[in-house]
């Protein structure tokens, strides 16, 4: 009997012990970066209570400036957008060959001070800074000021009823604003902060964001040492003007490229643990987040693994929720209104697109004449999702009139479309087109298209359509898996008559990240018009899926 009750105490003690065990980790989520393999960049990210937000840079897409929301720093849904368009003007309506490629909303910085919610950043195609604020961070389109001043990725920090933003490339600057954000405080503190080393960089300090925990105040910016990678360097002083000394916190390669991750928000919860949340350029997706431990040694940050980031862990926190950046749509709407999900490249014009006229589609009309996709009004997009994703979907093209180009396409500055184009004579074509820029080309394991058009465009496809509707897909390959016979940054087009039968155009497309847009390549769902206006197009659903 006694041995019994032994054995009988193990087992319940080695019950209990598993127990604990499985309830510890359960409140614990794993972490693999990339947290989401999309383009996130130039976030911020702070915390209330126990909820965290962030916000990232959009540029010229409308509404911009997204709000996202996380509880366990892993998992993270967008809930509002800070405005829904910077300006109506011929930038944002793409008039007289005006756009906001590659400018619009940079670098946001967000703060929340007595009940309020403060988002900061320029507009470079403005040369100003834009101070938005809102009680209420899951509503969008925020209360602003405008400021006749460009601040150049802008953080803010509040103090003792004052406002600080250090801000600047190379040399890094401090301006005081008034308490409240409206405007530049007169008399105010504006002068030279840090001066960035000049020799041996290929970029000088940028990206700063603006702390001040227990003795020191902190400011942590990316630079670019020559022969080095992107590096976050963080700089200290106990005193607000400075001086400041500086060390490297986060430096190395990173997940298989060559590519350093930096730039961005330090932050804790409320247990006291650190956390950073750094993106790292990863070619054509776009820049991409990775969160990343962080421990304190003799008042320095110190983010990943002793100053290098890692690519999994677990996060003290209980996991919450569902990444929600990027989803599928069927258009099933009971007003008009589209899901947060959705940017429409430039200001759209809202009379020009419903999701009620016709119940469980989107239709986009004609309403302006445009030489191709770059400069057509409400072009909607979604960003595209590594390693490697497709985007898919079933266009009605009955309403399309002659001059009419409506479809699918892998949206950047060099770009692949599949669509429908509609001739003078009223006859519908199943049409495929790459778009390289005199100055872009494929490497040399794909196939130039010949005798490209003035915008850089060459047909590739071009097949009657004998039908009202047509299945249209793009495959996107950012990094390659071992079945995948292309190679890394490629998309193909495929066309399908009934939905199970595809049909792969042979040209591919090599996708670059260019500057002159500045962002990573997004699906697109486009109709615009060459030659007249009061077509329309149908699209059924649009479903994204990794694979």
């Amino acid at each position: 009997m006694r041995v019994c009750n032994i054995l009988y105490k193990v087992v319940l003690l080695t019950a209990m012990l598993a127990w604990c065990v499985e309830s510890t980790a359960s409140k614990r989520t794993d972490c693999v970066n990339p947290l989401t393999y999309t383009d996130i960049p130039d976030n911020d990210v702070i915390r209330v209570g126990n909820d965290f937000y962030m916000v990232s840079t959009t540029m010229y897409f409308c509404p911009g400036a997204p709000i996202m929301h996380s509880r366990d720093l892993v998992h993270w849904s967008i809930i509002s957008y800070v405005y829904d368009c910077l300006n109506d003007d011929d930038i944002y309506n793409l008039r007289n060959g005006r756009n906001a490629y590659g400018k619009g909303q940079w670098a946001a910085s967000l703060r929340y001070v007595d009940g309020i919610y403060y988002c900061l950043f320029i507009a470079n195609d403005q040369n100003k800074t834009y101070i938005y604020k809102t009680r209420d961070i899951t509503s969008s389109n925020w209360e602003r000021t405008v400021i006749d001043r460009a601040f150049h990725d802008a953080g803010m920090l509040f103090e003792d009823g004052h406002l600080y933003i250090v801000w600047g490339n190379g040399e890094l600057r401090i301006t005081e604003l008034k308490p409240d954000g409206s405007g530049i405080l007169e008399g105010g503190i504006d002068q030279l902060l840090i001066d960035s080393p000049r020799q041996g960089q290929n970029l000088r300090a940028e990206g700063s964001h603006f702390y001040h925990i227990g003795d020191y105040y902190y400011v942590l910016e990316i630079d670019w040492p020559s022969g080095g990678v992107r590096t976050e360097t963080c700089w200290r002083s106990k005193n607000l003007l400075g001086p400041y000394e500086s060390r490297i916190v986060l430096q190395g390669a990173f997940d298989g490229r060559g590519d350093g991750v930096a730039q961005g928000a330090i932050f804790d919860t409320a247990k006291g643990d650190w956390y950073a949340m750094m993106f790292q350029d990863h070619g054509a997706v776009g820049r991409i987040p990775t969160l990343q431990p962080l421990t304190w040694t003799d008042g320095w940050p110190v983010i990943g693994d002793a100053g290098v980031p890692v690519k999994e862990f677990q996060v003290n926190l209980k996991p919450y929720g569902e990444n929600r950046v990027w989803a599928s749509d069927e258009f099933d709407y009971k007003a008009d209104g589209l899901d947060l999900v959705w940017q429409w490249n430039h200001k759209p014009d809202d009379t020009l697109w419903s999701v009620t006229e016709r119940k469980g589609w989107l239709r986009l009309k004609s309403g302006y004449k445009a030489d191709d996709i770059m400069n057509a009004r409400n072009t909607l997009t979604q960003r595209t999702v590594g390693p490697r994703c497709y985007s898919e979907v079933l266009v009605d093209a009955s309403g399309m009139k002659p001059g009419d180009n409506a479809g699918l396409c892998a949206f950047q500055s060099n770009y692949c479309r599949i669509g429908v184009e509609v001739a003078e004579d009223g006859t519908r074509y199943v049409t495929g087109v790459i778009r390289i820029p005199p100055q872009r080309r494929f490497g040399p394991q794909h196939q130039q298209p010949e005798q490209p058009q003035g915008n850089g465009e060459a047909e590739v496809l071009r097949i009657p359509l004998e039908q009202n509707q047509v299945w249209l897909r793009i495959n996107y390959i950012f990094t390659p898996q071992s079945d995948d016979k292309r190679g890394a940054d490629t998309a193909f087009m495929s066309w399908s008559s009934n939905g199970e039968n595809w049909n792969t155009v042979e040209q591919e497309l090599q996708m670059r990240y260019t500057l002159d847009l500045f962002t990573g390549y997004r699906s697109a769902l486009y109709n615009y018009s060459t030659q007249g206006t009061g077509g329309y197009a149908d699209f059924d659903y649009f479903r994204q899926s990794v694979y």
